[in-house]
C-alpha cells in the first residue's frame, strides 16, 4: 500500500496494516534471537597430536594420551601423591615464532605458553575458515577465550621478583590472553577472557553466540587453553583427592576414581548462519542453541547439582528448539569421579532418557578418557570432537570402560556407551548432539550442535 492510499484507507485497514508491520518486526527480532550460528573454521593442539586431522586420528584410533610425566616438566612427582605422576601433555610448550607475531624477544621470554598457543591456534583457525587474519583490522570481530591457569607466572616468580617487569604482567595476566589476540588482529569487537574453571571455553561459546545474534559481533573467535607448567597446582589438585591415582578418566565406569589433568588449546571461528551462507563459507557444523546455569547452593561449593544440570539441558533444548528425541549423541562432561558421573547421568536420564518411538539410541561419551581433563579447554575439546564426528559420520569409542557404575542404569533409556566406533552417517533427519561442560565453581554450560546444512543448489560447495 502506498503512502497516499494508506491515508485514504479506512481506520480498520490502517489498523490491520499496522498489525502486519508489527508482526513482521517481531518475526525478524525472533529470527535474529534464535538464528543458528555456523562454525566456519577450527584448529587445535591437543596431546594426541596437533591439528584437526591428528585429533581425529587419535579419537578414531582410541589413543590414550596420558603418560607418566615424572621428570618431563619438573624434576619429579610428589612421592606421597602418586596421582601427580600422570598427565596428558603437549610435546612442547616452548616452541614459538615470536617474530611472526611481531613480539620482541625480551617480551616473548615472559609470555605464558597459553598466550603463545592461542595466537598460533587462532591464526590456524582463521586460515581454516578462509579468513585472512589481516582483513579483520577494524572489524567487529569478537574474541572470547576460556582460560583459568596461572602456572607460568609461578615459574617466572620462582627466579626472583627482581627479574619481573611489565612484560611479566602482560604476558601472564588472564585478561591479556584475549586482549593480545584482538591486538594482533586489530579486531575491535567485544574481547574477554573468561574463567569459570572447567566450563570456561563452553561458556565462551555461549557468550559468543549471543554476541553474534545481537549484532554486536560480525565474526567471533572462540577458544580455550590450558597448560600445566607448575607442580604446585598439580599438588593442590592431588591433595583434594580429585585426581585418579592410576591416571585414567574412567567415565561412567564402576572403577572411576577421579580425573587426570591434560593440556591443550582449541579455537573455532563463528558467524551467523545467514552470513556464512551469503559469503559462501565452508560450514563445519551449526550451533542451534545453548544455555548456562549455576549450581547455587548444593551440597558443597565444588559439588555438582543434579537439578541445575537438569534445568540446563532443558533450557538448551528450548533455546535450540530441539526435542530430546532428536539428540543422537551427548559429549558428557564426564570427568570419571564417583560423585560427578552418577549426578550427570541422572540429569541426562531425566531430560533425554525417555525411550524413542523409533527405537533410536543416544550415545554417551567423554573425550576426557582420551586426553584427560583439559580444564578451561575441556569444553572446546568436546565441541571440536562432536563437529569432527558429524563431519566424518562416526562416534569414536569410549575408553577405559569395563563395567557400568552401579549407581547408573541404562535400562529403559535410549543411552548406549560406545565401546566400539559407532557409524553416524548423514541422511534423513539432521544429526544433532549436545556438549556439556561443568565448572568446579558451579557454572554449567550446554551447547547443541547440528550437522551442517546441505549447500543450496548452485551455491559454493554444492554438488
Amino acid at each position: 500500500m502506498t503512502q497516499g492510499s494508506e491515508t485514504q484507507a479506512t481506520p480498520l485497514a490502517r489498523a490491520l496494516l499496522t498489525l502486519e508491520r508489527m508482526k513482521s518486526k517481531l518475526t525478524a527480532v525472533e529470527r535474529a534471537r534464535t538464528e543458528p550460528i555456523a562454525i566456519v573454521g577450527m584448529s587445535c593442539r591437543f596431546p594426541a597430536g596437533g591439528g584437526l586431522e591428528a585429533y581425529w586420528r587419535a579419537l578414531k584410533g582410541g589413543v590414550d594420551a596420558v603418560r607418566d610425566i615424572s621428570g618431563a616438566r619438573w624434576r619429579a612427582s610428589f612421592p606421597d601423591l602418586p596421582s601427580t605422576r600422570w598427565a596428558a601433555l603437549l610435546d612442547s610448550i616452548e616452541d614459538f615464532d615470536a617474530a611472526f607475531f611481531e613480539i620482541a624477544p625480551r617480551e616473548a621470554m615472559s609470555l605464558d605458553p597459553q598466550q603463545r598457543l592461542l595466537l598460533e591456534v587462532a591464526w590456524e583457525a582463521l586460515e581454516n575458515a578462509g579468513q585472512p587474519p589481516g582483513a579483520l583490522a577494524g572489524s567487529r570481530t569478537g574474541v572470547f577465550v576460556g582460560i583459568s591457569t596461572h602456572d607460568y607466572y609461578e615459574r617466572l616468580a620462582s627466579v626472583g621478583w627482581q627479574q619481573l617487569d611489565i612484560y611479566s604482567m602482560t604476558g601472564n595476566g588472564i585478561s591479556f590472553a584475549a586482549g593480545r589476540l584482538s591486538y594482533v588482529l586489530g579486531a575491535q569487537g567485544p574481547c574477554m577472557s573468561l574463567d569459570t574453571a572447567c566450563s570456561s571455553s563452553l561458556v565462551a561459546v555461549h557468550l559468543a553466540c549471543q554476541s553474534l545474534r545481537s549484532g554486536e559481533s560480525e565474526v567471533a573467535l572462540v577458544g580455550g587453553v590450558n597448560v600445566i607448567a607448575s607442580p604446585l597446582t598439580m599438588s593442590m589438585a592431588a591433595r583434594s583427592q580429585a585426581l585418579s591415582p592410576d591416571g585414567r578418566c574412567k567415565t561412567f565406569d564402576a572403577r572411576a576414581n577421579g580425573f587426570v589433568r591434560g593440556e591443550g588449546c582449541g579455537v573455532v571461528v563463528l558467524k551467523r548462519l545467514s552470513d556464512a551462507q551469503r559469503d559462501g563459507d565452508r560450514i563445519w557444523a551449526v550451533i542451534r542453541g545453548s544455555a548456562l546455569t549455576q549450581d547455587g547452593r548444593s551440597t558443597g561449593l565444588a559439588a555438582p547439582n543434579v537439578l541445575s544440570q537438569r534445568d540446563l539441558l532443558r533450557a538448551a533444548l528450548e533455546n535450540a528448539r530441539v526435542s530430546p528425541a532428536q539428540i543422537g549423541y551427548v559429549e558428557a562432561h564426564g570427568t570419571g569421579t564417583p560423585l560427578g558421573d552418577p549426578i550427570e547421568f541422572e540429569a541426562l536420564k531425566e531430560v533425554l532418557g525417555q525411550p524413542r518411538p523409533d527405537g533410536s539410541s543416544c550415545a554417551l561419551g567423554s573425550v576426557k578418557t582420551n586426553l584427560g581433563h583439559l580444564e578451561a579447554a575441556s569444553g572446546i575439546a568436546g565441541l571440536i570432537k562432536v563437529v569432527l564426528s558429524l563431519h566424518h559420520g562416526a562416534i569414536p569409542r569410549h575408553l577405559h570402560f569395563e563395567r557400568l557404575n552401579p549407581m547408573i542404569s541404562l535400562d529403559g533409556t535410549p543411552f548406549v556407551i560406545p565401546l566400539e566406533e559407532i557409524a553416524w552417517p548423514s541422511g534423513g533427519a539432521p544429526r544433532i548432539a549436545g556438549v556439556s561442560s561443568f565448572g568446579m565453581s558451579g557454572t554449567n554450560a550446554h551447547v547443541i550442535v547440528e550437522e551442517a546444512p546441505k549447500p543450496a543448489e548452485g551455491a559454493p560447495g554444492a554438488k
